[in-house]
Formats: structure tokens, C-alpha cells, sequence
């Protein structure tokens, strides 16, 4: 009788220790079907609004086509191909600009951030520079980059990583920056080298502010990209859209648009999949429902 009273009053003091649910919390498998219900719902009003609007001669299709013409045409590119060779030859030859300048964008972009940003004479000094080749608008230097090294892939991907350099550059840069100087202190009590603290202290301290960056560098290495096929290439999306775009083929305008969008969001997912993995040390972010309970 004693141990099933101990045993009782034991699971009645657990069952009180834990904290009870809050009514605003919803599981998450629940949460995410909403959303996600939310989603599909905008995008099939969205695209069915515009397809009866073009249907019934509230939108005009010669300048803003219709869904299911830019259906069409996306059928027609994955049949027959593009005038430029397949469709998926045009994908991966922007996905490789886009991809080569992304990765050389942030590694020269982390590397000078962190180093400058860890240096107050090298960030004195080159600080007038930084800002002026910020300050120059991209589509000139497009421009200078098609002239002088062609209407290959180099000069796509010499835009790229100019895009995206900047970027990260001053997140990483910032970043630097705002590492707590107690932990600066104290790694340096312990013995740390210069580059141990970097390595150690800085750059992982740093980390939030860079991944934060990749989320749009990549939308600009995507920019970068069909801004320098439109002005001058042989292959890529941007050419297409350019080609449909010279043919008054708004169809095409689109689904070239339609591609380049699916490719955005895919390298969101991969980077925000990476930011997970890299940063999960982090204590998770209050939720909407978090903040109702209160």
C-alpha cells in the first residue's frame, strides 16, 4: 500500500511538473498542412483568375499570354527544344554561371569581410574603395564585362561575382564586427592564436550573418546571370526570354520566367536546409502561436 501511495504521489508530482499546453500551440505536422492548404489556394486563384481573365477579354493574352499558353510552350520547349538547342541544356548553362559566380562571390566575399572587418587599418584603407565599386550600377558593368571577355561564360560569371560579393561581403564584414568582445578576450587569455581566435571565435560568431546573406545573393547570382545572357550569349534562359521577347512570344516570356522562378525557390529550399544544419546550435525563434499565448 506504502509503495502504490509513493508510487502515485510520484506520478502526480511528474505529471504536475510538467507544463501544461498552451491552447494557442497547434502540432506541427497540422500547421504545416495549413499553410501549405493556404498556398495552393493562392496559386490556383491566382492562376485561374488570370486565365479567365484572358479568356473573357479582361486581360489582354497578346501582352500578358494566359496559363495555359504558357503551358504550351513549356511542353513545346521539353518536346521539340528551344532554337537554341534543348531546354536543358539552357538550365544547367545559366545553373552553372549562376552556381560558379555564387561560390567564388562568397568565398571572396566571407574571406575580405572577415578579414577587414577583423583589421581597422585594412578596413580604413580600403573602406573608400569598397564603396565605390558598390556604387557603380551592375548593367554597365554587364556591359564592359561582355565587351571585354565575350559572350561565353566567363564574363556571366565575372557579373555574378560581383553581385554577390557585395552582399555577403558587408554581412560578413558586420558580422565581424558585432563578435562579443569578452569571448575575444577570453579566447585570447587561454592562449589562442590570432587565427585560432578567427577560426574559433569570429567566424562561427559570424555565421548567422552570412548565411543570412546567401538567402538573397542567390536571387542576385540568378540576376547576374540573365542580365549578362540578355546583353550578349549564345545559350542560357536569359537568351530565351530575350528571343521570345524580340518574337513577341509573351508565352515564352513567361515560362522562361516560370523556370527561372522554380530554380529560386529550389536554391531557397538547399540554402535553408544548409542553414538548419550550420546553425543549429541557435535556440529556436518564437512562434506566432508563441506570442498569442501570452
Amino acid at each position: 500500500m506504502t509503495a502504490e501511495l509513493a508510487g502515485s504521489t510520484m506520478r502526480t508530482s511528474v505529471k504536475a511538473g510538467q507544463p501544461e499546453p498552451r491552447k494557442g500551440m497547434r502540432p506541427r505536422s497540422k500547421w504545416r498542412a495549413q499553410v501549405n492548404a493556404v498556398r495552393l489556394t493562392v496559386v490556383v486563384v491566382l492562376l485561374g483568375g488570370w486565365q479567365l481573365g484572358a479568356d473573357h477579354g479582361y486581360i489582354d493574352p497578346f501582352f500578358w499570354s494566359k496559363p495555359s499558353m504558357v503551358w504550351t510552350q513549356l511542353r513545346t520547349w521539353v518536346s521539340n527544344g528551344t532554337s537554341q538547342g534543348s531546354l536543358a541544356s539552357q538550365i544547367l548553362v545559366t545553373l552553372e554561371e549562376a552556381a560558379y559566380g555564387f561560390i567564388i562571390g562568397v568565398v571572396l566575399g566571407v574571406v575580405l569581410g572577415i578579414l577587414l572587418g577583423r583589421s581597422r587599418f585594412l578596413a580604413d584603407v580600403f573602406s573608400p574603395f569598397i564603396k565605390v565599386g558598390n556604387s557603380i550600377p551592375r548593367i554597365i558593368l554587364g556591359s564592359i564585362f561582355t565587351v571585354a571577355f565575350g559572350f561565353g561564360m566567363k564574363s556571366k560569371v565575372i557579373l555574378v561575382v560581383v553581385l554577390v560579393f557585395f552582399g555577403v561581403f558587408f554581412n560578413a564584414f558586420q558580422g565581424a564586427r558585432e563578435v562579443d568582445r569578452n569571448l575575444i578576450s577570453n579566447a585570447r587569455i587561454l592562449g589562442g592564436s590570432r587565427w585560432q581566435v578567427t577560426r574559433q571565435v569570429i567566424l562561427p560568431s559570424a555565421f548567422t550573418w552570412i548565411i543570412a546573406s546567401l538567402h538573397v545573393s542567390f536571387g542576385f547570382a540568378l540576376i547576374g546571370a540573365l542580365v549578362g545572357e540578355i546583353l550578349g550569349a549564345n545559350q542560357g534562359l536569359g537568351l530565351l526570354i530575350k528571343t521570345s521577347q524580340s518574337e513577341l512570344n509573351m508565352a515564352g516570356v513567361m515560362a522562361g520566367m516560370l523556370l527561372v522562378a522554380i530554380i529560386a525557390l529550389v536554391a531557397e529550399a538547399l540554402i535553408t536546409l544548409l542553414e538548419r544544419r550550420v546553425l543549429s546550435w541557435r535556440p529556436s525563434q518564437i512562434s506566432t502561436d508563441d506570442l498569442t499565448a501570452f
